[in-house]
């Protein structure tokens, strides 16, 4: 069970990976070893069975420092041992509870996968691709699935083809961090320079206030499966009237459960047309992207339109709340997951053609260098 990581989602990510934990620590037979990631990068062996208070302030006590090494005989290594040589912790394979950063942009994955670690979840490609909002806005667009305008916003961007108000993105990342609403292009570009958020890159689309959200999840193993659609709800203040223009992260997050606690209609209610448009949306964008694990896919619609907004390849809580049409328990989700990650592996290393042919009519290297 790999959890935390250095993300601005690294609390939420602790929450999902002691869920999971618990869950199959329940299952008599099952060990379960917690791989915890801190927000500088280390790793440690926890304790599966700790609360989100214990990690405050960064790895337990008790932590074990360890070490992934890559190659054939890699693994997580146990790096405090003195005497002899320190053999890998003995893994049948493992989940990734990581929400974004390098927990959920194919970073980690080619690692493990490097280190011969088998892992559940996206692949590396599918992992890049969900969290990247240019290229995966492409992807549908190119698909002939309905989306809004979305275009990359840099310092020397002097337009953007469609008018304001504004939303700006992070060009990768998620869960609503850095994401805010403008009214003109000029401020647009002096929050794209000062935000810490948006310092990778931005996106730009048009700011839509009749459009809300809806959200559904899809599953790959043992068959492919989409769950209940949700309408996340906005937070109301006093007045009865919503706090915020956007789907914020602690609205999604701050109840402490990851989306489990969020304010939601579930299911949605909407018309069987738009409902079966986002079914065979989902099933499409699903195939687009080599789905592996369970992703969540998001929407906008104003009740009658509909536009693809994004793809969550480890989603909070792994979208486990969805799952009640078809009802499908926590567990069983999570065995599904890990049963994927051993019959079905994310990459197999490929070397076929390299024969040596190219390299024996070769000239010197000093040759090809005149």
């Amino acid at each position: 069970m790999i959890f935390g990581g250095p993300s601005p989602e690294h609390d939420v990510s602790v929450l999902t990976g002691l869920q999971a934990a618990r869950e199959l620590g329940s299952v008599q037979g099952t060990s379960v070893r917690g791989l915890f990631w801190s927000k500088s990068g280390d790793w440690f062996e926890v304790e599966p069975a700790l609360e989100g208070t214990d990690f405050l302030n960064g790895p337990p006590k008790g932590a074990a420092r360890l070490q992934l090494v890559l190659g054939p005989d890699g693994g997580f290594v146990p790096s405090d041992r003195k005497i002899g040589r320190a053999r890998p912790l003995g893994l049948d394979v493992v989940l990734v509870c990581c929400h974004g950063g390098p927990g959920e942009d194919g970073s980690l994955q080619a690692a493990l996968e490097l280190a011969g670690i088998r892992h559940a979840g996206p692949s590396v490609a599918g992992a890049a691709l969900g969290m990247d909002k240019l290229a995966f806005g492409a992807l549908a667009a190119n698909a002939g699935l309905p989306t809004l305008a979305r275009r990359l916003l840099d310092p020397e961007t002097t337009d953007v083809g469609f008018p304001g108000p504004y939303i700006i993105k992070p060009r990768f990342g998620g869960s609503s961090i850095g994401i805010e609403v403008v009214e003109d292009l000029a401020t647009a570009l002096v929050i794209r320079k000062t935000s810490v958020h948006l310092a990778n890159g931005a996106v730009v689309e048009p700011y839509r206030a009749d459009l809300f959200d809806l959200q559904i999840a899809a599953r790959s193993w043992p068959e492919f499966q989409v769950s209940a659609i949700e309408r996340p709800l906005k937070a109301s203040g006093a007045s009865g009237r919503t706090e915020s223009e956007i789907l914020g992260y602690r609205e999604k997050y701050a109840g402490g459960e990851g989306m489990v606690s969020a304010p939601r209609e579930l299911p949605a209610r909407l018309s069987s047309e738009l409902e079966a448009q986002i079914r065979d949306a989902a099933e499409r964008i699903s195939s687009l992207a080599g789905l592996r694990g369970i992703a969540r896919i998001d929407f906008l619609s104003d009740g009658s339109e509909l536009r693809v907004n994004e793809l969550n390849t480890i989603p909070g809580s792994l979208a486990k709340y969805l799952w009640i049409d078809p009802p499908i328990p926590f567990q069983v989700l999570l065995n599904d997951l890990l049963a994927e990650a051993v019959s079905r592996p994310s990459r197999s290393l490929l070397s076929a053609g390299a024969d040596g042919s190219i390299l024996q009519g070769a000239s010197s290297i000093a040759a090809k260098l005149a």
